[in-house]
């Protein structure tokens, strides 16, 4: 009997042990699924046309202002370096470009709101999405197709032959229902069905990454300047921003989704009237990015950022890795998570190449790259040399160059968090 016993008690302890084991991947199971419902990342992105920073900021926009209390608003720049080669026209399409690629017009070669000829081989964020993660889902929601069909280049072997799983866009092209009208009516009720498709396929769908476009607010900028006409405009956004918003905390509430929201513009107005654009003045340059990110870095809330941070802001937020020779192109940087440094300046005397670059960590060391080609723009490799690896804290770097003749230089600094590029050309 006791042997029996003893038998019994053995089999009862590996059955204990057996459920156990169950019960612990059971437990580990559900565990692990909640913290993926937890962290679903979601991105959504709103350009709102045409609003200058002195503006916005003086708008009734409860609706924005309730994001941004959430997390951050802050000036930014559009426009590239004046008197540069990054100098970039200040309209429409090149601004959506800056934002898309994480570049100014020298790279991605829209220069115009007909964008005949964009250099597809600066990949946008969609492209980058698809590339890495191709079940996730994107969507557009816009006045015009071209923002889909010329600057994402949908369907187009040679800009990543993406498809979007959720479009709505091409409204300007119903005349039965929005009628053209001499003061631009249609558009505003074509934002608000941009607006309601968008709210609609967010709380039942929930892309993991999209664009909304609102064109309403440029227009009446067109039309009457910096007026009553325009700020009331900014109260309708405001509206369509509420409504949207609304389904976002749908999702956050009953999907438990890690939600990126960023509202921003495409470009100031001229200082004179505000009916016009596309120069460089400081009002045309200067634009605004509200978030609900409270994570914002020392680079956001120290420096002036520009459009062409949120894309790798983006990419960070989703985990994307940027291709090492996308990477070096990259003119943005990170508004999240650390940055090692931004501003990089070069100066050529002769074959003394002198660089500075303002350190935001003083983590490692600066690795540094240089190359005499620009192949990248061709869809083609460019030939990096390394000239030097150098403590980041020094700010400063001088090398002789005298094996590298040349009339053109891409230098690249590689930190531990961020690289940042800048070329110059030899006299």
């Amino acid at each position: 009997m006791l042997q029996y016993s003893s038998l019994l008690n053995d089999h009862l302890i590996k059955v204990y042990q057996v459920d156990l084991t169950y019960l612990s991947i059971s437990v580990s199971l559900h565990i692990l699924l909640n913290i993926i419902a937890i962290s679903a990342k979601k991105v959504l992105f709103i350009i709102a046309d045409g609003i200058p920073a002195d503006v916005i900021e003086n708008a009734t926009i409860p609706n924005i202002k309730k994001i941004e209390k959430i997390g951050k608003y802050k000036r930014a720049y559009v426009g590239g370096d004046i008197d540069t080669y990054t100098e970039t026209v200040t309209i429409s399409a090149p601004g959506y470009m800056n934002l898309l690629t994480g570049t100014w017009g020298n790279k991605h070669n829209v220069s115009d709101n007909e964008v005949e000829n964009p250099n597809y081989n600066y990949k946008n964020i969609f492209r980058l999405l698809k590339e890495q993660q191709s079940d996730k889902k994107i969507g557009i929601f816009s006045t015009w197709t071209d923002n889909r069909v010329k600057l994402i280049g949908e369907g187009l072997s040679n800009a990543g032959n993406i498809t979007f799983d959720y479009k709505f866009d091409g409204y300007e092209l119903d005349l039965i229902n929005y009628p053209h009208d001499p003061v631009d009516l249609y558009i505003r009720h074509i934002d608000d069905r941009v607006a309601n498709e968008t709210s609609k396929c967010i709380k039942n769908y929930a892309p993991d990454l999209s664009w909304v476009y609102l064109q309403y607010t440029d227009d009446m900028g067109h039309f009457y300047g910096d007026s009553e006409e325009l700020n009331q405009a900014i109260f309708y956004l405001d509206q369509q921003i509420g409504q949207i918003y609304e389904a976002i905390e749908y999702r956050m509430k009953y999907h438990k989704e890690d939600w990126l929201i960023i509202i921003t513009t495409d470009h100031g107005r001229d200082p004179v009237t505000g009916k016009d654009h596309g120069e460089q003045s400081q009002r045309e340059r200067t634009t605004w990015i509200v978030t609900n990110n409270q994570e914002t870095n020392t680079y956001f809330q120290d420096f002036v950022p520009a459009v062409i941070d949120i894309f790798p802001t983006m990419a960070r937020f989703m985990n994307l890795k940027i291709p090492i020779e996308s990477a070096r192109e990259l003119d943005g940087v990170p508004l999240i998570g650390k940055v090692s440094l931004v501003n990089p300046v070069l100066s050529l005397y002769g074959d003394s190449l002198t660089i500075t670059w303002k350190a935001l960590d003083n983590t490692g060391n600066i690795t540094v790259w240089l190359s005499t080609t620009n192949l990248f723009k061709n869809g083609l490799k460019d030939n990096y040399k390394l000239i030097g690896i150098v403590p980041i804290e020094k700010q400063v770097a001088i090398f002789n160059i005298e094996e590298y003749p040349s009339k053109f230089y891409k230098i690249v600094l590689e930190g531990q968090y961020n690289m940042v590029n800048k070329w110059i050309f030899s006299l």
